[in-house]
């Protein structure tokens, strides 16, 4: 996920069996963290007090920072020593984890969550690139490689389901708690990687904050949009603000001689059309686990451990249709593979969308929620393979690693439009409808409470319609952009973080 490793070769481990260990847990820690939250988040909306609008910020403020600063991360690891940045970010992990836990309310909370996203963007590419510093190039590398993109994959599950059992069994302050330990162990057991050399260059940080500023500003605008009216001073401020600083960091990656972004990645259409699509991927798939958790815990009064639970057949079909998918890559073009995918995903979405407080889980929740995801899951190789496609050896890398920031910073936008969505229909129905949902079961009004359910289930299938959209235009992208012939993934080629 950041720039290619040094071309000498490489120091190997004298332990390689425990330098795989920490290179695995680390990379599970930082993926399972993009979802461990959401299973938690009606529980810290009751007990922190916080609005519609504030939940989706904590969700939002670690996927914005992991997302803006992950090229930047990659790129720290290669000046300053791999190891060195390794274990500086998780410490600064760990740190925020145990901030988040303790937090008396959801500023402070969002701001450990920002601290998290930050540890995260070092920790995920440096991890990358320790396994080209610490494992020979060959069988033993490739097996690091086949670890590091199960963890990408399995991170997702492993989220939802601990969310759940830690929630339920403990406290939602326990998703942030769990870290700590996990942290630490992965500190001290990262000793026996090896570092690799230092590469002369620059950090773009100008580069980092004028895009991570200008994306927060964009997500603040749609969400104050939902809040204040889009006329609102603040909303267009904001949405100034956002359009100058995402002008100035294209202008200024065309100028500098270290950009976090290569234009030149841009140029081709492959690229171009995967990194785009890529973006509204994230953007449906993030606003789906956001949601359906919401949907599960509150509408359908799911305990959190089941809410984590009931997410076993979207982890089963995505998983599934990428193993299918790795298989038949060398035999049809990205296109071919991706198209049918979205067409299947979008389908799932629009039956998400057709949901009631009454609906069974065995005969629509849950084959709706198996549909997306086996069309959300035939869908991130390709993106891959599109992303790689002509690219430059020395670009493989980088070109895959802009594809992760994309779908970060679409899951951002995305969730963040989504939302406002949500809560706009819903409080159509009824003002305010999450806090008359919390206010009637606090009080026994049961009539006020079908009332809530009832608003709050209709905002979250209008923002399950609005991301079957959103998939479409994906969808249009793929088959207008992506020409690439059949290829195999090659091995210095960023697994996409699924979830």
């Amino acid at each position: 996920m950041s720039v290619p490793a040094p071309s000498a070769p490489p120091r190997t481990s004298t332990h390689p069996a425990l330098a795989l260990i920490v290179i695995a847990a680390a990379q599970l820690m930082v993926v399972l963290d993009s979802t461990i939250t959401n299973i938690a988040l009606p529980s810290i909306q009751k007990d922190l007090e916080v609005s519609a609008s504030g939940l989706s910020w904590i969700v939002n403020s670690y996927v914005l920072a992991f997302g803006g600063l992950l090229l930047l991360g990659g790129r720290t690891g290669d000046l300053y020593g791999k190891r060195r940045v390794f274990r500086i970010g998780l410490t600064v992990f760990a740190g925020a984890s145990l901030l988040g836990g303790l937090a008396p309310n959801v500023e402070l909370l969002i701001a450990a969550r920002v601290l998290q996203g930050l540890g995260a963007a070092v920790i995920a590419p440096t991890a990358l690139s320790l396994i080209a510093t610490t494992f020979a190039e060959g069988a033993a590398r490739n097996r690091a490689m086949g670890v590091y993109a199960a963890m990408s994959g399995l991170g997702a599950t492993v989220g939802l389901l601990l969310g759940g059992v830690l929630t339920d069994y403990l406290s939602w302050r326990w998703v942030m708690f769990v870290n700590v330990p996990i942290g630490v162990l992965v500190l001290l057991g990262a000793r026996v990687l090896a570092s690799g050399e230092k590469l002369h260059g620059e950090l773009d940080v100008r580069g980092a904050a004028t895009a991570t500023g200008g994306l927060t500003a964009l997500v603040y605008a749609i969400t104050q949009g939902g809040d204040r009216g889009w006329t609102d001073p603040v909303t267009l401020g904001m949405f100034t603000v956002a359009a100058i600083l995402l002008i100035t960091f294209l202008r200024s990656q065309r100028r500098n001689r270290h950009p976090l972004l290569p234009l030149r990645l841009l140029r081709n259409r492959n690229r171009a059309g995967s990194y785009v699509t890529m973006l509204f991927i994230g953007a449906a798939m993030f606003a789906t686990f956001y949601l359906l958790s919401l949907f599960m815990q509150q509408v359908k009064g799911y305990s959190p451990v089941r809410a984590g639970f009931a997410y076993l057949p979207f982890s089963l079909g995505m998983g599934m249709a990428a193993g299918i998918g790795s298989r038949l890559a060398g035999r049809f073009s990205p296109r071919t593979l991706a198209g049918p995918g979205l067409v299947v995903a979008a389908g799932g979405m629009l039956w998400l969308s057709l949901l009631e407080p009454s609906s069974s889980y065995f005969t629509h929740l849950m084959p709706a929620m198996f549909i997306t995801a086996v069309g959300l899951g035939a869908s991130f190789l390709p993106m891959t393979l599109g992303a790689i496609s002509g690219v430059d050896r020395n670009d493989t890398g980088i070109a895959s690693a802009v594809l992760n920031t994309a779908q970060q910073i679409g899951g951002a936008v995305g969730l963040a439009v989504l939302a406002t969505v949500s809560t706009s229909a819903a409080d159509d129905k009824l003002p305010h409808a999450d806090v008359a949902f919390f206010r009637a079961l606090t009080s026994g009004d049961l009539t006020l409470v079908q009332r809530a359910a009832d608003a709050l289930s209709h905002g979250y299938t209008v923002a399950f319609a609005s991301a079957a959209g959103f998939l479409l235009a994906a969808l249009v992208i793929t088959v207008t952009t992506l020409n690439a012939s059949p290829q195999q993934r090659t091995e210095d080629a960023a697994p996409v973080h699924i979830g």
